[in-house]
């Protein structure tokens, strides 16, 4: 993904050439405005800003490489150093290696020399983000070795190594790629050609001269800093110096090593790592990718370098580890869990933009967040990608922060791609992401830009979108996807709104507020009706909060309402809750009762992670104070947390939460916990989570029996089969390995008539299991998209 500079020129020209056309979707032109009884019937949607309150970071609206003048206009947030030729970057001669991106070749930036390390471009990097009011994100490399000089070597000389498959044959004809002419790789090269050693000292240097020459973190100079980039993928787009995949023992070590040289050099610095590439590098490392790669079959079910870990997949060893150095040293090396997320289905994030390829891109960003949206590429699975990282650090290194350091939707130059990364930066702000930059930023005139603008500077005079985030929901994201955020500096609420569809769209709106609602919203849209600037539109009256919306085709709308003059106050946070009664499978809370506000109180709601973006595990109706929760997992720790409702529908801030954790399972056999997830009466989305309590297993099938007459239609994560009311799945090779008190989930959508009755008869390899209590989420009132059910 990460280009050199010669390779980013040319692919630009192509752009050029290519044009940044879009196709044309049935609606309205430039200046003519949607009406309501020419739209088709859109979602529902409802906002209230009573409840899933949160604070939304602006650093999720970071870019790497952003162009000056676009980052000034957008007072973008954060700029990142990143990509694989920083890996090697060297600030003291100002040159880098391209890796893989460029024939191996040492690279030089054409500034100054005589005052090195001053005025090297990475010096020129930070000054741009300064100028622009950004901070910066800085890649520190930890592979060991930088560029050892400007002298142009490369690490495949075609006379020292012999004929290979591809040259630069136009810039430096003996650099090669590698490969040799019969399509096997070249080794035992000499990573000196290129390359000089540089360890912790080296980024201890460097740190220590950048807040000499700019001031520490907290002080105007550099923020944050990258632990290298992608170090799971060394072995392909460095391997010239780097030929082994980095297992698990090289990530924690030099991790500590380089990130304490980091904290050494500036104690109020942010670190951010491992940086992987992507969803394999939660479950793998480098070296199980490269050796799983070669050997294929069993191996990714039973990869080595995990096996020689306690079968522990690498994120969460990861986090452990990272852990463990906090609890013997005193002292937090890693701030922020950062991964790399590029879509994986076919042409999405690359400038592929045919209509199947459109509406694809159009709703695979629900892999960031959707539990029911399998991935239609070869990871064929739900990801949940930032809930997935979330509960990684709650259940391994509590108080971790969340990146997304380089992610792409691709299409940033047409209309369908501006509006994926509004809906992608939509995502970041609702589900709690801490951070993120987008990989390639586009032109200023690119729908992609005007994307950022909308949440940046909407009006061309600083308006943003809200920093705290409450309550938006669409009855059907597909098609209209929905945003909502209060902004502190006039309490204004933001609404973004974005039609994914070739169709005009009138949809109800409900608007629920603590304060009286205003008359009339300001709206601003951005679309294919003229993709060169945002519309100031008409005022959209909100009819004392319930409305009808049009929504243009292809298009994203933000509504502006000021604040209420007349206050009102959700109630106070309940009190911290105290645990009792703790099982493996439940747990009895108590808490202190909240109090009221402007109307009374109607209950409470019971939480294991964040009110905002999670379901609560129960209710109790006023003036109960007290729950027992059920259905959760053994030896497991939960984080929980209380929320109050009232009699009008505001919810009060969460109590402080409380960690538990639960019993210990019997020492023999498993459990199952069975969980629908959507209903639509004739059809269902249910997972089922196995935890293994006996010896460790290594490929596994688990049994059960339907006691109605359901049909599995398709499921993932194993392969499914079904003989009547009997239901087998094997496992999918990657999960097949279940050491003792690990768990698995796997889940299918079904089919039915009459009662939708819960399984029964779970076995694991012939042994029964004990089943948790069935839980049911509320039904959605709708099927599922169809992507969801083939």
């Amino acid at each position: 993904m990460h280009t050199t500079h010669r390779a980013a020129a040319l692919a630009a020209v192509a752009v050029l050439l290519a044009g940044a056309g879009t196709a044309q979707a049935a609606g309205t032109g430039h200046g003519q405005p949607v009406r309501a009884a020419d739209a088709a019937a859109g979602p529902a949607i409802t906002v209230d800003t009573t409840t899933g309150r949160h604070a939304i970071d602006p650093h999720i609206y970071g870019m790497n490489f952003p162009d000056q003048a676009l980052a000034k206009d957008l007072r973008l947030p954060l700029g990142r150093w990143g990509g694989n030729a920083t890996t090697r970057y060297n600030y003291t001669n100002d040159a880098y290696n391209a890796g893989s991106d460029w024939y191996f070749e040492d690279l030089h930036y054409n500034n100054d020399t005589s005052a090195l390390p001053d005025g090297s471009q990475a010096d020129k990097f930070v000054e741009q983000n300064r100028a622009a009011g950004s901070d910066t994100l800085m890649t520190v490399p930890m592979i060991g070795w930088t560029a050892a000089g400007r002298d142009d070597g490369c690490g495949f000389s075609i006379a020292e190594y012999g004929p290979q498959q591809g040259s630069d044959a136009q810039w430096r004809p003996d650099c090669g790629n590698g490969t040799r002419t019969d399509g096997t790789l070249i080794t035992g090269n000499d990573p000196a050609e290129t390359s000089t050693p540089a360890g912790p000292d080296f980024v201890k240097g460097w740190v220590q001269y950048l807040d000499r020459t700019y001031g520490n973190a907290d002080s105007g100079g550099v923020r944050f800093y990258d632990l290298d980039n992608e170090p799971d993928l060394w072995q392909s787009t460095h391997r010239d110096v780097h030929p082994a995949g980095a297992d698990y023992d090289e990530l924690r070590d030099s991790t500590y090593t380089t990130a304490a040289a980091v904290k050494d050099a500036d104690p109020a610095a942010q670190t951010l790592g491992p940086v992987g590439w992507g969803f394999n590098s939660l479950i793998y490392s480098g070296r199980d990718q490269q050796v799983c790669s070669e050997q294929g079959g069993s191996c990714w079910s039973n990869p080595p370098d995990r096996a020689a870990h306690g079968g522990v997949e690498f994120a969460p060893w990861y986090l452990q580890q990272m852990k463990a150095y906090d609890q013997e040293h005193g002292r937090r090396i890693l701030d922020y869990f950062d991964e790399h997320i590029y879509p994986q289905q076919s042409g999405v994030s690359g400038s592929a933009d045919d209509a199947a390829t459109q509406a694809l891109r159009l709703r695979s960003t629900r892999q960031l967040w959707d539990p029911s949206y399998v991935d239609e590429s070869w990871i064929n699975q739900p990801i949940q990608f930032i809930p997935r990282m979330r509960s990684l650090v709650d259940q391994n290194y509590p108080g971790t922060k969340l990146a997304i350091s380089e992610y792409n939707w691709g299409a940033l130059d047409h209309v369908d791609g501006g509006l994926a990364e509004a809906d992608v930066l939509g995502i970041f702000g609702r589900e709690g992401l801490d951070l993120a930059t987008l990989w390639s930023p586009p032109a200023a005139t690119d729908p992609g830009a005007f994307a950022f603008r909308m949440y940046l500077n909407y009006d061309g005079n600083g308006g943003t979108f809200g920093d705290t985030a409450v309550h938006a929901a669409s009855a059907d994201q597909d098609k209209l996807s929905v945003y909502a955020a209060e902004r502190s500096t006039d309490h204004a609420t933001t609404v973004m709104v974005v039609n994914k569809t070739t169709d005009d769209l009138a949809a109800p709106v409900s608007l629920t507020a603590g304060s009286e609602i205003p008359a009339a919203a300001q709206v601003y849209r951005y679309g294919q009706a003229d993709p060169t600037a945002i519309e100031h539109a008409a005022d959209q009256p909100l009819g004392g909060g319930s409305f009808t919306g049009t929504f243009p085709a292809y298009s994203i709308t933000e509504y502006v309402i000021p604040a209420g003059s007349t206050q009102v106050t959700p109630p106070s946070a309940p009190g911290t809750p105290a645990a009792s009664a703790i099982g493996p499978d439940r747990v009895t809370l108590t808490w202190p009762a909240a109090t009221p506000g402007t109307s009374p109180l109607a209950g409470y709601r019971v939480y294991a992670g964040d009110p905002a973006t999670t379901a609560p595990l129960a209710t109790v109706t006023s003036p109960a104070t007290t729950a027992t929760v059920t259905g959760l997992s053994p030896a497991t720790a939960y984080t929980f947390r209380v929320v109050a409702t009232d009699t009008a529908g505001r919810s009060s801030p969460p109590s402080a939460p409380l960690q538990v954790t639960t019993g210990q399972a019997p020492a023999d056999g498993c459990t199952a916990a069975y969980q629908v997830s959507s209903d639509w009466g004739s059809g269902f989305t249910a997972n089922v989570t196995v935890t293994n309590h006996a010896a460790q297993v290594n490929g596994w099938h688990l049994g059960f029996t339907f006691t109605g007459n359901q049909k599995v239609v398709q499921g993932w994560n194993g392969t499914w089969s079904q003989t009547g009311t009997a239901v087998t799945v094997t496992d999918a090779g990657w999960n097949a390995a279940l050491p003792t008190g690990a768990s698995t989930t796997i889940g299918f959508n079904g089919s039915y008539t009459g009662t939708n009755a819960t399984p029964g008869a779970f076995t694991l390899n012939g042994t029964p299991c004990a089943t948790a209590p069935p839980t049911l989420t509320p039904a959605t009132g709708h099927a599922p998209p169809p992507d969801a059910a083939r």
